[in-house]
């Protein structure tokens, strides 16, 4: 068993994004899988990207944004929507709304995602 508590779980952030690294390579010994816990303000952007070496899972907990996908395509995803990334998807996320969006992210093998933050605490 490995217990994670709270105090060593990584906040990384930019603007208006706040990534909280719940199960990472910072805090575990797990070799499968990252698990983030995500929060969006509003009218905030996590910009298209892409992860050549993982896929993601993405669970919507709170709100409901907008996808931004490969060749400009967009989908709406709110709460109770799962989505799957395949290695190497494009993929990104806008929130349109006047609140907060949540979500929880499963990416697998696992990625130190500090490399796309400006901050660290």
């Amino acid at each position: 068993m490995e217990f994670i508590p709270h105090d060593v779980i990584a906040t990384l952030s930019n603007p208006g994004v706040v990534s909280r690294q719940l199960l990472s390579p910072a805090n575990s010994s797990s070799t499968r899988v990252t698990i983030t816990e995500v929060h969006l303000d509003t009218h905030a952007c996590q910009p298209r990207h892409r992860h050549d070496s993982s896929e993601q899972i993405w669970y919507a907990l709170k709100g409901s944004g907008t996808l931004l996908l490969a060749h400009e395509t967009e989908r709406a995803f709110a709460f109770g929507d799962v989505v799957r990334f395949e290695d190497g998807d494009v993929h990104g996320l806008r929130n349109d709304r006047n609140d907060e969006f949540v979500y929880l992210s499963v990416t697998a093998p696992p990625i130190d995602f500090g490399y796309a933050y400006r901050s660290q605490s």
